[in-house]
């Protein structure tokens, strides 16, 4: 290999990462925003949606961005302050333009047919992920009952341009089912007939859709690739990373665990920073000679000292990138045993993903490593000087919101 397509090889790893990632904003999943729905069977053959909203972005979107909207004034003056009782009555105050923006954007239809929807009481506040959340009850009344019920939501658009993503976690026991669905742009309605496998691909997809647009997760596993010089390194640290943010994710879903995301965040930027340092560092301790790293591991499953403190070190973080992934989705309370049982598919998505990126780069890098060991070694050094550099970037631009 000439020293001319090394050298290109190098620059457009380096422009391909710094593009990545200074085009990514300074959360790991941009702005985005959670509804939570529970849909039930009520009285006199209604159903019963109960909505949570994010409060904030509930009354912007309601006052159609208009700054001199008297709901907006309210709503924001009482986000503001920090007082629940006034932002509910801001909303019950401006009620038909708060329920008139939710009926516009969702709806319940019985076979086909649309039903109508009626508030049911007031407007209550609680809190998600540290953020205030509105509530907000509709019964649905449907000309015919029918054994079909199709639920549709379309809140938060993206063509407001307030919002990166919007996903509707809906539970359901209506129709004698029960089960949940995960709804966005692409996917905006589900039926209570709805198969299991479709509504757990839907999760899958999810998560698959989750990690692939998360340039700060795949950074992070571009950083293990690279440090790994065998495939039992790579194997062992990504089993490592899996088996801890599986534990997280899981805990923060049974509503055991919950960390706000202004400490997740930046961690997890530190974190792809470390791994990345890490690799760096071994370079630079062996002066930059690819047959020295290629012997320096020596011991138990080829690990010496240094190689099981990175499991380690792997593992920690993976924790808290567990509690990144649950944040993706808003989740941390279980609904349900079902809706349980659909983050863990969501979580197989991610997995998916992962095996896929290890299984094309890895051996590419292991090629080019044994037939041209110190081309090898200046293509890793480049992917983990880039990834370490953008770690730092994003670190401080998360800690210090700058």
């Amino acid at each position: 290999m000439s020293s001319r397509v090394r050298r290109s090889i190098l620059a457009v790893t380096v422009a391909v990462i710094a593009f990545l990632g200074f085009a990514q904003p300074a959360l790991a999943h941009g702005f985005s925003s959670v509804v939570y729905v529970h849909v039930t069977a009520g009285d006199d053959g209604r159903v019963r949606t109960e909505l949570q909203l994010e409060y904030d972005l509930f009354v912007v979107s309601a006052a159609d961005f208009e700054h001199d909207d008297p709901l907006f004034k309210a709503g924001t003056a009482a986000f503001d302050a920090g007082d629940a009782a006034a932002q509910a009555a801001a909303l019950d105050g401006h009620a038909r333009s708060a329920v008139g923006y939710v009926t516009r954007r969702f709806s319940v239809s019985s076979d086909g047919r649309p039903c109508t929807p009626a508030k049911a009481g007031g407007f209550t506040m609680g809190r998600q992920e540290g953020v205030p959340y509105a509530g907000l009850v509709l019964d649905w009344t449907c000309g015919r009952q029918g054994e079909d019920h199709e639920v549709r939501s379309g809140l938060f658009p993206d063509a407001e341009h307030y919002v990166t993503g919007t996903r509707s976690i809906v539970t359901y026991d209506v129709d004698g089912r029960s089960g949940s669905a995960a709804l966005d742009a692409g996917h905006p309605a589900f039926s209570t007939h709805q198969a299991w496998y479709e509504r757990f691909w839907e999760f899958f997809r999810l998560g698959t859709e989750h990690l692939l647009t998360g340039i700060d997760h795949i950074l992070f596993l571009l950083a293990l690739i690279a440090g790994s010089r065998r495939l039992r390194e790579v194997v062992l640290a990504a089993t490592s990373f899996t088996l801890a943010h599986s534990v997280t994710f899981m805990l923060a879903a049974l509503g055991l665990v919950d960390v706000p995301s202004r400490v997740v965040e930046p961690v997890i930027a530190l974190s792809i920073a470390v791994v990345a340092g890490w690799y760096l560092w071994r370079i630079w301790r062996h002066g930059g000679r690819a047959t020295e790293l290629e012997t320096a591991n020596r011991g138990h499953f080829g690990l010496d000292r240094a190689g099981w403190l990175r499991l380690g070190v792997v593992f920690c973080f993976g924790l808290v990138h567990g509690l990144g992934f649950a944040g993706a989705l808003g989740i941390d309370k279980a609904f349900s045993w079902t809706l349980l049982w659909s983050l863990l598919v969501f979580n197989v998505g991610i997995e998916a993903v992962q095996l896929s990126i290890i299984a094309l780069v890895f051996p590419l890098l292991t090629v080019l490593r044994h037939r041209w060991p110190a081309a090898g070694l200046r293509t890793t050094g480049a992917i983990s000087a880039g990834v370490f550099v953008m770690g730092l970037v994003w670190f401080t631009q998360r800690a210090f919101n700058v």
